[in-house]
């Protein structure tokens, strides 16, 4: 695994090009309608209710190629006291370890016209995350070092921003959510250099980051939940993908809720709300609290986008302020049909729950194929499409298959046993789409079948008795032998019975069928009949 991601970092360089006398790398630099400017807005916000400074990268380390991620965010919101707090993550991605703290700060110095963060945490280190200066004390535009320090290791980093910021939103502020507002860009690659100690163990890294930067009234504290990626393609494209849930757990189709911004070059950006985020796995937390999504395919029909997206690792949860998922991600797929792969991270904080459902029908009443069995789910969820499948038992403990991987709430059993006043108990199952997230319903009845017990093959034939337990006697109207009949189960596969002949009849031999729904069929010259009988 450490060679793809060196290639993928030599991929990067060679396709942003040097950045040496790029026009955006100067300060001051606006771009064209954006409601955000550099240096200026890389400073605090004191008058917003609240303010991110994020950052995460892919790291290898020079001498063990060991591959690193991070993840370092300060908060300027006050708690407890505090003007904020810090959130700091150290992965070891080769040997799976992760490492995470979340202490409160003070702010020491907080520059408002430019990016200047010196904090004192709790744990009585200093820390600093400023631009990086010249030795004349100029200001190197686009540019940083960063120093942070945790119980289980430290980071010692310069940044040299390869990328104009992706203004959100075209002019960086937008309405986030169900009633608040933001200001957001991001710094999509950074070409990072530096020392990284994790478990006691320092080495000098290289590797590529990603910068973040919100501040408005979004706040993560108050309940919105919602499931952010960051995407670093080979191809130099780059994805920032926003989905937000209502308390409602669904994600409308508009920018408020659901945001993909992309880097596509140095003249290119867009964002827009055109995508699909199909989840396809997830996994609990060791203490099975709380369930995250964890793989994920992204398509969009701006630029062909088809991505695959895969966590890491599952053990990357944050527990303070609030839990939630903080780790880094793989990526494969297509952009406008051309093959790319990349790396990313991915910020979780809506967990999903079991699917809570109630089997509604059948109810102790006549009850056939002409009347559906239905169920509701309780707790509906965007991310969490279900499936469902249906079985049925005649004693109320071994279940057979009537129907699976359904999608509806409802089903017509058309090939419903022929039963008279016998008791029949219903499941449904529901269940994630890796069967990680299940819930099911049970429903028993006295039902009473619209199809009579006796079924007639002619005027002057029948099958009897119907349901049986040892023996069905098929009775014709013309002589025919044991091989024109076929027996078959719900699946369809043939089962093997003994049959003979009596005169005019069959007589087949149940005893070693399992109880459950079997269909026969009688082939006779120039016709063919079926029907269906429960072995019980």
């Amino acid at each position: 695994m450490k060679l793809p991601f060196l290639v993928f970092t030599f991929l990067l360089t060679l396709l942003v090009g040097p950045v040496a006398g790029q026009a955006w790398k100067t300060y001051p630099y606006a771009p064209e309608n954006s409601r955000i400017s550099f240096p200026q807005d890389e400073g605090a916000h004191l008058d917003e209710p609240i303010e991110w400074w994020y950052t995460m990268g892919h790291l290898v380390g020079d001498s063990s190629g060991t591959r690193y991620s991070f993840m370092l965010t300060y908060f300027d919101y006050e708690v407890y006291g505090f003007d904020g707090f810090r959130i700091l993550n150290l992965s070891n991605d080769d040997a799976g370890e992760f490492y995470q703290e979340t202490l409160p700060i003070n702010f020491t110095e907080l520059a408002e016209d430019s990016l200047y963060i010196k904090a004192a945490v709790f744990s009585g280190k200093t820390e600093t995350w400023t631009h990086k200066t010249a030795a004349d004390g100029r200001m190197i535009p686009f540019e940083y070092v960063l120093k942070a320090y945790s119980k289980k290791g430290a980071l010692d980093l310069a940044f040299v921003a390869e990328k104009p910021p992706l203004i959100l939103a075209d002019s960086g502020f937008f309405h986030q959510g169900a009633a608040s507002y933001t200001y957001y860009y991001s710094q999509t690659t950074n070409r990072v250099t530096g020392t990284l100690t994790i478990n006691g163990v320092q080495e000098t890294v290289t590797g590529t980051s990603w910068i973040d930067r919100q501040y408005g009234s979004f706040d993560p504290n108050k309940g919105e939940n919602y499931e952010w990626f960051s995407v670093q393609l080979s191809n130099g494209m780059d994805l920032n993908i926003f989905n937000i849930f209502t308390k409602e757990n669904t994600t409308p189709d508009t920018l408020t809720y659901k945001t993909l911004a992309a880097y596509v070059d140095t003249a290119h950006q867009y964002t827009t709300a055109d995508y699909q985020l199909e989840r396809l796995a997830f996994a609990y937390t060791p203490d099975s609290t709380r369930c995250y999504s964890q793989r994920w395919r992204l398509t969009s029909p701006v630029n062909q986008v088809d991505l695959l997206i895969e966590a890491e690792h599952p053990n990357s949860e944050v527990a303070l302020p609030f839990r939630f998922y903080e780790g880094a991600t793989r990526v494969s797929g297509t952009v406008n049909g051309v093959a790319v792969t990349g790396y990313g991270f991915a910020e979780l904080l809506h967990s999903y729950a079991r699917p809570d459902i109630t089997l509604l029908d059948p109810q102790p009443a006549t009850w056939g194929p002409e009347v559906p069995m239905t169920w509701q789910l309780h707790n509906p969820d965007d991310g969490r499409a279900v499936w469902y499948d249906l079985d049925y038992s005649v004693e109320g403990k071994q279940f057979l298959p009537v129907a699976t991987a359904l999608t509806d709430t409802f089903y017509y059993w058309q090939d419903m046993p022929a039963l008279a006043a016998d008791s029949l108990w219903i499941r449904v199952t529901a269940y994630s789409v890796d069967s990680t997230l299940t819930g099911s319903s049970t429903l028993g009845a006295e039902v009473i079948a619209t199809q009579i017990a006796v079924q007639p093959l002619r005027a002057s034939g029948m099958v009897y008795p119907n349901p049986t337990s040892d023996f069905l006697l098929i009775s014709l109207d013309t002589p025919v032998e044991p091989n024109a009949l076929l027996v078959t189960d719900v699946q369809g596969r043939a089962v093997a019975t003994k049959v003979v002949r009596e005169d005019n009849a069959l007589k087949v031999d149940v005893t070693r069928l399992m109880p459950g729904v079997y269909r026969a069929q009688v082939t006779l010259p120039g016709r063919v009949h079926t029907f269906r009988f429960l072995v019980n």
